[in-house]
């Protein structure tokens, strides 16, 4: 399984981005699809997270503002960001649940004050 994240970029605060992560193999054996995102010098945090199910998790900062969505036929997810501050400044990996994790590239998305 490999998966190809895009859409990240520069933007400014109050702004609009939507990241995509399409997978390539066995992607009807996946489970739970999400994002996670680092700043460097922290941990990487949970995101959003989103199950064969169509149910959604997030972190309480994003609520209201971030939006998870995929298409389990095309084995892909996808993250409508909206609102955006500063403080979402990070480098956003997304990742598959199937027999293992398995890990997008990350991309870069940079909120401008």
């Amino acid at each position: 399984v490999q998966l190809q994240a895009s859409g990240g970029g520069l933007v400014q605060a109050g702004g609009s981005l939507r990241l995509s992560c399409a997978a390539s193999g066995s992607i009807f054996r996946f489970s739970v699809m999400g994002w996670y995102r680092q700043v460097l010098g922290k941990q990487r945090e949970l995101v959003a997270a989103i199950t064969t199910g169509g149910r959604t998790n997030y972190v309480d900062s994003v609520k209201g503002r971030f939006t998870i969505s995929r298409d389990s036929a095309k084995g892909t997810v996808y993250l409508q960001m909206s609102s955006l501050k500063p403080e979402d400044t990070a480098l956003y990996y997304c990742y598959v649940d199937a027999d293992y994790r398995y890990w997008g590239q990350g991309t870069l998305v940079t909120v401008s004050s």
